[in-house]
C-alpha cells in the first residue's frame, strides 16, 4: 500500500518504462555535494540526534529484565510506548521520536529500527531478533538523492521474523506474518503469511481467531 505522490521504494530495485535504470544521459552523475549539503533535519531534530547517541549507550546497558526503564528512556525522547512493552537491550532505533509500539508488542535481539519516516507496531505483534524495519530511502531519479522519510506500518498481533527486511511505505496487515529472512517492499494483506525475497504469499492465518489446530495454518495450494 503505497502512498499517492511518493516514488515506490521497488523502483529503487527495477527497472520501469517511466523511470528506466540506466539513464538515456550517460554523463550524467551523483550530485555527492549536493545531496550532504542538504538540510535534511532540524535545528531541534539535530540536537535530539546528538542526545539520544549517549542515552542509546544507556538504553542498552540497562539489564534484559528490566524493560521499564527501556520504555521511560524512549519515551523521555519521544516514543510512543504502550504498556508491557519488551524491547531488548540490543535492539538499535534510530530517531526514537518517530517510533510508536503499542501494548504488548515486542522488539527482539539485535533489530533495527530505522525510524527516519514513522513506524508504527500495532499491539501484541513481535518483531524478531535481527529484523530490519527501514523507514527511508533515497529519491533515485534525483541527481541530488534526496532523503525520503517514508511510514511503515505493522498492524496488530502480527509477526515480523529473524532477520527480515521491511523496507519503506509498507504497510503489514494485522495478523499477517513475514518469515524469516524475507524481504518486503510491498504491502501484505491481513492475515497473509508471506515468505522469500522477494516475499510473496504462502499461506494464511485461521480467518476467526487462534483457537484451530496448528494443520490449518498450512501454505496455500495451488489448484490441480
Amino acid at each position: 500500500m503505497y502512498r499517492p505522490g511518493i516514488p515506490s521504494p521497488i523502483h529503487a530495485f527495477a527497472a520501469t518504462q517511466e523511470f528506466p535504470l540506466v539513464s538515456q544521459d550517460y554523463s550524467a552523475k551523483v550530485d555527492v555535494s549536493a545531496n550532504r549539503n542538504a538540510s535534511k533535519w532540524t535545528v531541534r531534530e539535530k540536537l535530539g540526534r546528538v542526545l539520544w547517541g549517549g542515552a542509546s549507550l544507556v538504553f542498552r546497558l540497562v539489564p534484559r529484565p528490566l524493560w521499564g526503564i527501556r520504555r521511560a528512556i524512549l519515551r523521555a525522547f519521544g516514543a510512543k510506548i504502550g504498556s508491557n512493552v519488551h524491547i531488548h537491550p540490543t535492539v538499535r532505533i534510530f530517531i526514537p521520536w518517530n517510533v510508536t509500539i503499542n501494548d504488548q508488542a515486542a522488539v527482539g535481539d539485535r533489530a533495527i529500527l530505522y525510524a527516519l519516516g514513522p513506524i508504527t507496531i500495532g499491539a501484541r505483534s513481535t518483531v524478531s531478533q535481527g529484523a530490519h524495519l527501514c523507514a527511508g530511502s533515497h529519491d533515485w531519479r534525483d541527481p541530488r538523492m534526496p532523503l525520503l522519510k517514508l511510514p511503515i506500518e505493522i498492524g496488530e498481533d502480527a509477526w515480523v521474523a529473524a532477520d527480515a527486511f521491511v523496507g519503506p511505505n509498507v504497510v503489514i496487515g494485522p495478523r499477517a506474518i513475514v518469515g524469516a529472512r524475507s524481504v518486503v517492499m510491498k504491502a501484505v494483506e491481513a492475515d497473509q503469511i508471506v515468505a522469500g525475497n522477494p516475499a510473496r504469499p504462502i499461506g494464511h492465518r485461521p480467518p476467526h481467531g487462534f483457537d484451530q489446530p496448528a494443520d490449518s495454518l498450512t501454505p496455500d495450494r495451488p489448484s490441480t
